[in-house]
């Protein structure tokens, strides 16, 4: 039996109805895994693929996209299973056919990403650990969000940088920022539930106008995080920053901490791809460490 006689199958079990369906269909667009549109005429699933050895990356991303699902806010697709086959592992989801953003698509997904940050926990971090892109992501809940920050994304990318042979200055700066934190991150912000990986590429549109996010890192943090990143690559409407900020206004002193949320993608993004992120990354640094 081949890989997708199995998934098939497992799409059938999952669902409690039969599914026999036509050869899958290639999807463009993903960098770390292949992509898939599965169906049978009837329904219609999107199929990621990777590695065997990647399935707990693929059970942390359909976790995740429950959690958010569950917060009954911003449309996700719903994970039917995971599982591994013919040394691959998969994750099905359900295919929301793509549509177009319009000036109220984008307010609605302002308006719903704040109500998705309205849920909350006590503690900062996660019940498992996931990744963010193909790099891991530690999320030992801590009732510090200072602690938290400073050691589970700032030192943790760090540390894999200098393990990577990214030393010398990088390492300098970053140890003086990491001390620096307390006076950076002076607010007390709520532990909101987060999709954690919040750039253009990850929030689209269904067919039907509606506002829909997927591939997420979630983790409950600091909401800023989250609106930091859609300023990262851009991509997002005016209206949907007007939205959000009349749902819920970010704090005095967002634009320093946005700088020092958005270090973590550039550092992730160092460790990922090298080349010119070493030097981005260190005037981020050599910025924040002027602020305090």
């Amino acid at each position: 039996m081949d890989a997708w006689n199995t998934i098939a199958r497992r799409v059938a079990e999952a669902s409690g109805e039969p599914f026999d369906p036509m050869a899958p269909e290639t999807l463009a667009g993903g960098c770390i895994n292949s992509a898939f549109r599965l169906g049978d005429g009837k329904r219609t699933y999107f199929v990621k693929t990777n590695r065997a050895a990647l399935l707990d990356m693929f059970e942390a991303e359909a976790a995740g996209l429950e959690a958010l699902a569950d917060s009954h806010t911003l449309r996700v697709p719903r994970p039917v299973c995971t599982g591994t086959c013919e040394g691959l592992s998969f994750i099905v989801m359900e295919y929301l056919a793509p549509g177009r953003g319009s000036h109220r698509g984008w307010q609605l997904a302002g308006e719903r990403l704040a109500a998705m940050h309205r849920v909350s926990s006590t503690h900062f971090g996660w019940s498992r650990d996931n990744t963010i892109g193909a790099t891991p992501q530690t999320n030992t809940p801590n009732g510090d969000w200072i602690a938290f920050w400073r050691e589970q994304r700032l030192g943790f990318q760090l540390e894999l940088a200098a393990r990577k042979g990214y030393g010398g200055r990088l390492q300098v700066l970053g140890s003086r920022l990491q001390e620096r934190c307390p006076a950076l991150l002076e607010h007390a912000p709520t532990a909101s539930l987060l999709h954690g990986d919040l750039w253009g590429g990850n929030l689209g549109f269904t067919d039907d106008g509606q506002p829909m996010i997927y591939d997420p890192a979630v983790y409950f943090g600091d909401r800023e995080a989250d609106i930091a990143m859609t300023e990262l690559f851009g991509g997002f409407d005016s209206a949907f920053y007007a939205a959000y900020r009349a749902s819920w206004p970010l704090d005095a002193g967002y634009p320093v901490r946005k700088q020092l949320y958005n270090l973590y993608h550039v550092l992730n993004h160092l460790n990922l791809f090298g080349g010119s992120y070493q030097g981005q990354a260190e005037r981020m640094m050599q910025a924040l460490l002027a602020e305090c």
